[in-house]
């Protein structure tokens, strides 16, 4: 190939990576800004890493193309599930650094590097969505997961953040050697790293033994990444101890990204292989709805109860992407597309809840919220119900197409345990209603700043009516996206 040719291809991949180049290019250009503007740049550099965000969410839906597009020499893939996962992690990545940048400034701890580290993070979902070989999806996690490290032990002063990050990195770690040993098996026992060479090999039998050991560890590696039981142990600590806006963001955008990549490893390299890891995820997504659900029960803790709750909906999740094929992947679309706008709106509420410049942490420190916030009582029963799954609420829904694509494809044991973990879950979400609503109240609490009050005003009204009523509108694009990729 000559120079010209190469040019010529390098000036067209480039193209399917505007979303990528804008947040890379912010990151760069931040770096430099607050190296030399120092920390009175935070507010400006996390207002246009905001605004960042947004575009490049808004580019990667400009961008979608009708079929699916190779670029790199085949190492990434643009197609309508990536421009969907880009698009709803970018905005819900908005949103949590929004947060972060007003919790921050309130407690005189606002640096610039925080939105800088959050758009790495963001990067590094993307290219993990877009991955179409072994060592581009490698690449990806790792972006993201050193950027989440920091990000949990932000308060470095503080023993339980540090704690956390510590944790993390070295449960990290840990998934990290796993995800590389599988990675390692599958290229040694197909003989390429590039996504279409390993399905072919997966397609013609060869060493599909060893293409099965090496994706179980694949999985394993991937369900850390999600909080996926067994492999949930960081989770309590780390959300616990990490800074609220942090914790936000790890129960949200990371979560999106890790089913999507889960899902086009699955459904696109190892599709012949659909009986062998259909065991596996619905396992994970069994042990996750049972340990989230039940562990859960007895937290007093808000952010770690809501660490078990995560590490339950995700087993919701592995429900639908169990289930395979296009209906698995936009099932598992339209349930994070609801999840993300719950989870986020959830920890947004816990951020307006200060009494005396401290945040509250506990379930009975909500005593009689209605009767000092109502507002924020009425959105977090939203929120709760959404999360539950309790109609009239958006969350039924992402629940009912889950358990639809696993129904179908013949997963019922699945499907009746996730009826009863919902059935489980039922009865945490609606105590902390209780205790809001009928309680005794407690103390005055503080005035939330406008970044929380836009964030779960939002939150809950996606949740009810706006969802419910356009879950039509969800389904058409998710399907639509699984369509043009699957």
């Amino acid at each position: 190939m000559t120079t010209a040719e190469l040019t010529a291809l390098l000036i067209r991949d480039l193209g399917l990576i505007r979303p990528e180049l804008a947040l890379a290019g912010f990151a760069l250009a931040a770096t430099l800004v607050g190296a030399i503007a120092g920390p009175r740049s935070s507010g400006l550099v996390g207002n246009i890493g905001v605004l960042t965000l947004l575009a490049a969410g808004v580019l990667a839906l400009i961008d979608r193309p009708d079929a699916p597009v190779q670029g790199f020499f085949d190492s990434i893939v643009v197609d309508g599930f990536a421009a969907y996962a880009k698009a709803a992690i970018a905005f819900s990545a908005a949103f949590t650094l929004m947060l972060g940048q007003e919790f921050f400034a309130r407690a005189k701890d606002d640096r610039y590097e925080f939105a800088i580290l959050t758009v790495l993070a963001v990067l590094g979902m993307f290219i993990m969505v877009s991955a179409n070989d072994l060592i581009t999806l490698y690449l990806g996690i790792e972006l993201q997961s050193l950027s989440a490290y920091v990000l949990a032990a932000w308060r470095r002063d503080e023993s339980r953040s540090s704690e956390a990050g510590l944790k993390y990195f070295v449960l990290g770690a840990l998934s990290s050697g796993l995800l590389l040993y599988g990675a390692s098996l599958v290229y040694g026992f197909s003989g390429s790293v590039g996504f279409d060479a390993i399905a072919k090999a997966a397609e013609n039998g060869a060493g599909n033994v060893g293409l099965v050991f090496g994706l179980v560890f694949m999985i394993c590696g991937l369900a850390f990444k999600l909080a996926a039981a067994p492999f949930h142990m960081w989770t309590p600590d780390v959300y616990e101890g990490a800074p609220t806006p942090v914790t936000a963001l790890f129960a949200a955008a990371p979560k999106l990204a890790a089913i999507a990549l889960l899902a086009r490893l699955l459904f696109d390299p190892f599709a012949a292989l659909t009986p062998q890891w259909q065991q596996v995820v619905a396992a994970i997504a069994a042990l996750s709805l049972a340990v989230g659900s039940l562990i859960a029960l007895a937290q007093t803790s808000l952010k770690r109860l809501m660490a078990y709750s995560s590490i339950a909906n995700m087993g919701f999740a592995l429900v639908a992407v169990s289930a395979g094929g296009q209906a698995g992947a936009a099932a598992a679309l339209i349930y994070m597309t609801i999840y993300l706008p719950t989870t986020i709106g959830i920890f947004a509420l816990i951020l307006a809840m200060r009494r005396d410049g401290e945040m509250l942490e506990t379930i009975d420190d909500l005593a009689g919220v209605a009767s000092r916030r109502p507002w924020i009582a009425a959105a977090m029963t939203v929120l709760l119900f959404s999360i539950a799954g309790i109609p009239p609420v958006a969350g039924f829904w992402g629940k009912w197409f889950a358990f639809s694509a696993a129904w179908n494809a013949g997963l019922v044991w699945l499907v009746a345990l996730a009826a009863i973990a919902t059935v489980i879950a039922a009865a945490y979400y609606l105590n902390i209603i209780r205790v809001m609503w009928m309680a005794p109240p407690k103390a005055v609490y503080q005035t939330a700043g406008p970044a929380v009050i836009i964030t779960a005003g939002i939150g809950a009204l996606l949740c009810f009516p706006v969802l419910w009523v356009a879950i039509g509108w969800v389904e058409y694009w998710a399907t639509l996206a699984a369509r043009q990729s699957f």
